[in-house]
């Protein structure tokens, strides 16, 4: 693999996602903001909004055609290539492009506008600037397992207005899978382990993650007085195709077993050789476009009440 890059993984995680977010809870996102009245922008705001992928994706599917878009990300990393990905994406699907002082103002003849703010910025940093209700839309892709949901979801729920959406796309959900085997009581060790990182990853002293976020987030929204309108399976199913890898999933797995030497180097229960083998064996197997990479996850949808 190449050297790794944030940005690049976002990139190509793009077609691994546009495969897996579940078509039933799209669609009724899809559905509602489609009937939103068109007298003022409707107000959307991205948490961990990484490249600017989901703007891209919402965009082309007709979402935002009259929109102020705020995305949110850590990473200046992030933000800089997503204010350069969709400067060199937006002509391509008609839009004029024009620099704002923290992103893009896209406009065209047909009178669709959207304008984007791209803020690096912590989360945490961020609610605690806020004082209300600042969109319409809230969107949290492949972000919920890496916080205390419990502790957040009422925060975000706040910044959404009464009748708004939560749309929380790919929550991981406890399932990894490579195949083939490279030695099948290995593999289900390694996977063990990486998943118990997620559960006992701390950020400033806390526990900040779950291996289960799909399956809790249920109960979740709920404790967080949010209706449940949608939830549907949203798997990564990574393969080869004619030997294959297709757009640059190839580079996506790479990704993969980056994170896995990233959070098992160093563990007394993994010895680094032992580890180093089965990272060999793996990437050899993406080399010959065997590996076949399986992540269960669940998209849900979630509406702020009126009242």
């Amino acid at each position: 693999m190449d050297a790794f890059s944030f940005p690049r993984y976002l990139a190509a995680k793009r077609s691994v996602d546009d495969q897996a977010l579940n078509a039933r809870v799209w669609g009724a996102l899809s559905n509602w903001i489609k009937a939103q009245a068109a007298d003022e922008p409707m107000r959307v705001l991205e948490i961990g909004a990484g490249t600017g992928t989901m703007i891209q994706r919402m965009a082309e599917a007709g979402l935002l055609d009259c929109a102020i878009y705020t995305a949110l990300d850590a990473e200046a990393e992030n933000v800089r290539a997503a204010r350069e990905t969709l400067r060199a994406w937006a002509p391509a699907h008609g839009w004029q492009v024009g620099d704002a002082p923290d992103g893009l103002r896209l406009h065209d003849a047909q009178g669709r506008a959207l304008e984007i703010h791209l803020l690096a910025k912590d989360l945490f940093d961020f609610l605690s600037a806020q004082a209300g209700a600042v969109c319409d839309v809230l969107v949290a892709n492949a972000f919920l397992d890496l916080v205390d949901v419990p502790a957040t979801l009422p925060r975000l729920r706040a910044l959404v207005r009464p009748g708004g959406l939560l749309y929380f796309s790919i929550n991981f959900d406890g399932l990894t899978a490579l195949e083939p085997a490279v030695d099948p009581a290995l593999d289900e060790q390694i996977i063990a382990l990486y998943h118990r990182t997620m559960d006992e990853r701390r950020v400033a002293g806390a526990l900040s993650g779950d291996s289960r976020s799909g399956r809790h987030l249920f109960q979740q929204l709920r404790d967080a007085n949010l209706e449940l309108l949608e939830a549907g399976g949203s798997d990564w199913v990574v393969y080869a195709r004619g030997g294959a890898y297709p757009a640059d999933e190839a580079y996506f797995l790479g990704c993969i077993l980056h994170f896995f030497d990233d959070s098992l180097r160093g563990r007394p229960d993994l010895p680094a050789g032992v580890l180093d083998g089965w990272l060999a064996a793996r990437r050899e197997q993406i080399r010959r476009g065997e590996l076949v990479y399986i992540a269960h996850q669940i998209d849900t949808l979630a509406r702020r009440s009126a009242v």
